[in-house]
Parts: C-alpha cells; structure tokens; sequence
C-alpha cells in the first residue's frame, strides 16, 4: 500500500477520506472498489499540490509475491486518473497543468515492480500524452450517454422514432415496471435468458452480490425490471449512478421478449426516476456494432474514452502470470 510523506498515512487511507468530502465518479469510489476487488485487491496513487489533492490514480491489481499486474475490473468502465483541476484555470495552463500531475503520477506507478499496466481512463481524461511519452499505448473506445436527462420529454422528443415505437408497443402489449428484486432473482434472471441462447454468464454470483449490496448500501444503484400481462419478470436492468451520471451496467431480457420493446421502456422509465438526481445517463458502451446503432438511437452523444496499456515483461512471462493467476477473483 502507498504510503504517503511526512505523517506515515497511506494514500489509500487519504483518499479514502478525501472521497467522504467530495463527489468522485462511482468507479472511483472506494466503495466501488472494495465490492469490484475486494479490499486487498486495488491501491490508489496521491499527489497533493498546496495541501490539497491534486491528482490521483485509482487501480486494481493482482499481485505476485513483490511484482503486480494493474489491470481493469468487471463492471468497472473506467477508473486510473483523476485530476482536481484550479478554479478559473485558462486551457494553456490546464494542459501543463495535466502534464504535471500525469507526470507525478507516472513517475510513482512506475516505482512499483510492474509486469503490466492495462486501465480505462474516465471520458473527462482527453490528454494521455504524458502516457504516450513513457512508451504507453492507447485504443480509443466509445460509450453513449445522453448528457442532459433533467426534462424528460425532451429526453422522449430526442428517441428515434423506432424507439418511441419500442415504448408504445411495450405498453400496448400491458408491460409493466416494477423495481428492487432480490440479487439472486436478477442474476437467475441473466443466467436463464443466456442459457436459453446457449450462452453461459461471465460473473459470478459473490461478485454481483458484492457490488449490488454496495451499490444499494451507497444510495448508488437500482434495479428496475419488467413484467409481461401475466405479471411474471421478463427483463430487467441494474443502474448505477453518481451525483453526475447513471450508468446502465447490466440488462437481460428472456429470448421470446426480446420485440416486446421492454428494454427501452426500463431505459426511458430509470431516466424518468433519476431526472432531477443525476445529470446525464451513460449506456455503458458499446463497440459491438448491433449495440452501438440501438444506443445512438436514443439521442445519445458518442464520447470516447481512453484504454491505455503498457507491457514490462516479454510476451511470454506475461502470458505465463496471465495463466498463474486466470482464477484471480479480481479479473
């Protein structure tokens, strides 16, 4: 764990604290981190400037004996730098501003006994050149958020007409929403509609159980879910959230309801009930291309955001640590 100079308080500790008298993004959150990983399993870069925090840099990790893998957890769309900017800072000094702290940053992860660095960075991260400059690279990914949900029918107005369609259609067919099932309905919910596509489901119960119970401990989350005319549960979504941005983490819906227009109808009615607590709401990705065009049909703008990797070992030893430790619960 980072110690930190001078009172021997770690980093991690610090910003603990400093997350209980600031807003953070939900990824960023030690809660978020604890339910993802678990609480050995993530550490947290501080830098402060004039005796406050100025930068920090968030990430999990699996660890062999002294040499770690920074990697990015399940559920988790970003996390890695944050940076408290000055009030009134003009974007010449921004920028040399951001390159000190990544710097700082770079400088105190690099100290470690890395064998690789794998994050995805927040959408407000849009300089990663002090990365570029350490020889880190970048594949750039898209999310879809709608950024402004506080008048709901403006939020309606900007659906393509093929969603408008999906809610009308759902409601004719007597669709109803109801929220907060138990965790372990949602998940057999997930399992069930994917086994029914001969698929298997990618998480494991503990791990969902973590981060629902976090979520709902934290005043961060919800689940939302909808029943045909026969009042039984055909779909559902779990819905995360800051101060600033929802996220729809997770959705399923049973094969046979998949036309019933049930997943724009969870959508439009979440966005209905966090209007006037969130400020916008992110459809957590996606690169799939039968995703992104049912995303960008909900009047969403397409914001990218930063994977940035970096290798410190040969190809072979880092596939030999990736093997070692596949069943790791953090990855």
């Amino acid at each position: 764990m980072e110690k930190s100079n001078g009172l021997n308080i770690s980093d991690k500790d610090k910003y603990i604290k400093f997350c209980s008298e600031e807003e953070v993004c939900v990824f960023l959150n030690p809660f978020w981190m604890d339910a993802v990983c678990g609480e050995e399993n993530w550490d947290v870069i501080v830098v402060e400037k004039d005796n406050r925090v100025a930068g920090c840099l968030v990430y999990a990790f699996i660890q062999y004996g002294n040499k770690i893998r920074v990697i990015q957890p399940k559920f988790t769309q970003s996390n890695g730098v944050w940076i408290s900017y000055p009030q009134n800072q003009k974007y010449e000094k921004k920028l040399s501003y951001e390159k000190e702290i990544m710097k700082l940053l770079i400088e105190r992860l690099e100290s470690k006994e890395l064998i690789s660095y794998q994050q995805y960075f927040n959408v407000n991260i849009t300089n990663w050149l002090p990365f570029y400059w350490k020889g880190y690279r970048q594949t750039t990914c898209y999310s879809y958020r709608i950024m402004d949900i506080s008048d709901v029918d403006t939020v309606f107005e900007s659906f393509a007409s093929s969603k408008k369609r999906n809610i009308r259609h759902a409601l004719k067919l007597g669709v109803k929403v109801g929220y907060d099932m138990p965790a372990k309905d949602f998940y057999k919910l997930h399992e069930d509609s994917l086994l029914k596509s001969d698929k298997k489901i990618s998480y494991t119960f503990s791990l969902f159980e973590r981060i629902y119970n976090a979520a709902y401990a934290n005043d961060s989350g919800r689940i939302i879910y909808a029943v045909d005319s026969d009042d039984v549960i055909k779909a559902a979504m779990f819905c995360i959230w800051d101060t600033d941005c929802a996220f729809d983490l997770i959705f399923t819906i049973q094969p046979e309801f998949r036309n019933s227009g049930a997943l724009t109808l969870l959508i439009y009615e979440m966005i209905k009930k966090l209007s006037g607590h969130v400020k916008s709401f992110d459809m957590e990705g996606s690169m799939i291309e039968s995703v992104e065009d049912s995303y960008s049909k909900l009047g969403t703008k397409q914001l990218p955001y930063f994977n940035i990797q970096k290798e410190f070992v040969s190809p072979v030893k880092l596939l030999f640590y990736k093997v070692l430790n596949r069943l790791n619960k953090c990855e």
